[in-house]
């Protein structure tokens, strides 16, 4: 018989406690594995509108619902036993009548009353206040412009039509929690852009269609069963929107890019364009890589889990941070490990060279800047390659002869760290990219980067050196509007030409309306990059909702310790789990104050060590830089006060104007970074007056 996995189940699986879980995996196990067996006791449900629901014994009182049609048995819910029967009493399954999808979808006369959710707590957020006191009284109706047949054509069931259309916006985020996901979020789309997009083509068979293989997977077997299950990471890892599926299933002509804010998928097309490769060619050899060690641990357990217990394709890939496989290929090369130099090393020796040559006109942050972003970043070796490199994005124009007197400098720091036997990071980069540049034979057969838009000269130099000459080798996934680490820079000049090939996801599965509305304050609607590139922010859509972040802004340190302790004892009363919650600050010197509010919580905590510790008994607490690539059910951004957002030290080391905007630039999207950790409440804490981002953070968004 047929094993059909819907994603209400895995839904409904993750609520439970973790050993009622154990259970109804062993029972989801036996139905994979004999359905009929005497020991499972299957009963239908009588008072269910669909007769092929039937409920299944995991305990004394947690059931597993379950669809039987033809041949096939379908994991449609578990949960305790009243919850069970309540949940699938007022539905039913099957095809959409104008799409051809599959739909489980809500019996419309049977749900009582569709309201909008109601923000419960003591004290109103301060964006909730806001929006409720600029809102008008009554607003019209979002879809009145629509026809019956258009909504039927995006998948909306034929007994709610009728809601839609009279739904306004307060009405329709209540409404779209019972629709199914194609419906609620085309309508999403039509609201934010006034377009509706065409509908799916009706396709011979329903289990085929780009829609009904977002909320079921047919399953290969007992292994693959328990990969689905297991997997603790996104749900949509495991049934993917037709746009993610696209984009995995494409084969491209150049290298490629997968764009998108925060919470769209962006990995999990990487990590199933990965699996994909692997699959189709037993000889695919794969580089998985990104910025950080940390995130690296990260995708390469996801990597695992979407792979299944005992799969051998991890085997053929190599997960690591950029400057882990630099320094690991360089080393596999030349048979001995680089040696590093340390920034205040640099440092240093920049201010030596200059105090030796007499250049005193700029001051130290300028020459660090122009070797860190120029010199170093493009590994320039004379005079004369600096005295023709485009200085791009720089305002302190230099002249020949400025450049000359530089060079004074910069050719000294060349010849020094080399008589040293050191490296910077951009030297190793360029000597692993000019060792396999100059072979034929390539460690890799496909390259796959995360966070891509994070990515350096020597870098992005040093991918392309050790990418085969093959039209789909290369493969990037990022969102320019969360570069936090990298000066902008032309990716075409280095012969890396994404143009025509690169596709931006639109739906938000990881955060709620609410806090990607007010973290899409904080960047443009469209970020450009130097070839051209855009990153489209706009029409970006969230597929559930949710209540307006919390800001708190105090008098002290003290008060706002006391005030985020009294939020996290109320979050844990009402049955949020110390895993789930995440507390960020910007620096390490901030950290104190988030292990305090932890303390007053009674909240335990863990540092930042292994993403691979999923503990659920303790509250992460960091950097904001660690959060990356993380998520949260809460999340917590203390101390964001007006000299630590944006960093004071980083502000006081620039060397120019157009570094003083990019750090401005960076040190926001950082904020945009950690805010977007968070899926159903953010807070965000400051001592009076806070930093200037929190204005953009609330403002109307007019």
């Amino acid at each position: 018989m047929t094993t059909i996995l819907a994603a209400s189940f895995t839904s409904a699986l993750s609520r439970l406690a973790n050993d009622e879980q154990k259970q109804a995996k062993l029972t989801a196990y036996d139905l994979q594995t004999n359905p009929d067996q005497p020991g499972l006791q299957m009963h239908r449900i009588d008072k269910s509108r669909d007769p092929n629901f039937w409920s299944v014994r995991v305990s004394r009182d947690l059931r597993i619902i379950v669809h039987k049609s033809g041949g096939s048995l379908m994991l449609v819910y578990v949960g305790h036993h009243d919850e069970a029967y309540k949940w699938v009493e007022r539905r039913v399954i099957d095809a959409h009548p104008t799409t051809g999808a599959i739909q489980i979808r809500e019996v419309r006369e049977l749900v009582d009353e569709v309201t909008p959710p109601h923000t419960t707590g003591q004290t109103e957020p301060l964006l909730e206040a806001q929006a409720r006191a600029s809102a008008p009284a009554i607003s019209p109706p979002l879809f009145d412009r629509l026809r019956e047949a258009d909504l039927l054509s995006i998948g909306v069931p034929q007994d709610w039509v009728a809601d839609v259309l009279g739904a306004n916006e307060e009405q329709f985020y209540a409404l779209a929690a019972h629709l199914p996901q194609e419906a609620s979020e085309g309508l999403l789309d039509y609201a934010v852009t006034g377009i509706l997009m065409p509908a799916v083509t009706v396709m011979a068979d329903p289990l085929t269609h780009p829609d009904t293989l977002r909320r079921f997977r047919v399953l290969d077997g007992i292994e693959e069963l328990k990969a689905a299950l297991d997997a603790p990471f996104e749900r949509w890892a495991v049934f993917l929107h037709p746009s993610q599926r696209g984009v995995v299933q494409r084969n491209y002509s150049g290298p490629a890019r997968v764009a998108g804010s925060a919470g769209t998928g962006k990995t999990v097309v990487a990590l199933h364009r990965v699996v994909r490769i692997l699959r189709e060619n037993p000889d695919a050899r794969v580089l998985l890589t990104t910025f950080s060690d940390p995130l690296a641990c990260n995708i390469s357990n996801k990597l695992l889990l979407l792979c299944g217990d005992g799969s051998k394709l991890p085997e053929r890939v190599t997960i690591g941070s950029f400057d882990v496989i630099a320094k690991e290929l360089l080393a596999l090369a030349t048979g001995k490990e680089p040696r590093l130099a340390s920034e205040d090393l640099i440092r240093s020796m920049l201010a030596k060279a200059a105090e030796e040559a007499g250049v005193h006109e700029v001051t130290p942050q300028f020459l660090n800047s122009e070797w860190t972003h120029v010199i170093d970043a493009w590994q320039i070796e004379n005079v004369d390659t600096y005295a023709s490199v485009p200085r791009m994005g720089r305002k302190n124009r230099l002249g020949p002869k400025q450049r000359e007197r530089l060079w004074s400098v910069f050719g000294v720091m060349r010849h020094r760290l080399a008589a040293s036997g050191l490296m910077t990071k951009a030297g190793v980069f360029a000597a692993a990219t000019k060792h396999f540049g100059a072979r034929l034979e390539k460690p890799f057969t496909h390259i796959v980067v995360d966070e891509a838009q994070d990515l350096g000269v020597a870098e992005l130099r040093f991918l392309a050196a050790i990418a085969p000459e093959t039209s789909d080798a290369l493969f990037f996934s990022g969102d320019l509007g969360q570069r936090i680490f990298q000066q902008p820079f032309s990716w075409k000049v280095l012969g890396v030409d994404i143009r025509g090939r690169s596709t931006t996801l639109k739906v938000n599965y990881r955060t709620s309306h609410q806090i990607r509305r007010a973290a899409d304050r904080l960047l443009p609607g469209k970020v450009r990059d130097v070839d051209g590139n855009e990153d489209v922010r706009l029409g970006t859509i969230s597929v559930f909702d949710g209540p307006e972040p919390f800001v708190l802004i105090e008098k002290d340190e003290n008060a706002e310790i006391a005030a985020v302790g009294n939020y996290l004892k109320e979050a844990l009363s009402e049955g949020f789990k110390p895993g789930e919650i995440g507390m960020f600050v910007r620096s390490e010197n901030q950290l104190d104050r988030a292990r305090s509010a932890a303390r007053f919580a009674g909240l335990p905590m863990r540092t930042f060590v292994d993403p691979r510790d999923d503990d659920a008994e303790s509250a992460l607490v960091g950097i904001m830089h660690l959060a990356k690539g993380l998520e949260f059910r809460l999340v917590v951004l203390m101390a964001c006060d007006e000299n630590v957002l944006p960093l004071e030290e980083r502000v006081a080391d620039v060397a120019d104007d157009f570094e003083l905007d990019e750090v401005i630039a960076t040190e926001r999207q950082l904020f945009y970074v950690a805010s977007t950790r968070a899926r159903d409440r953010l807070v965000i804490s400051a001592v009076a007056p806070g930093s200037e981002f929190i204005e953009d953070f609330v403002a109307s968004g007019n």
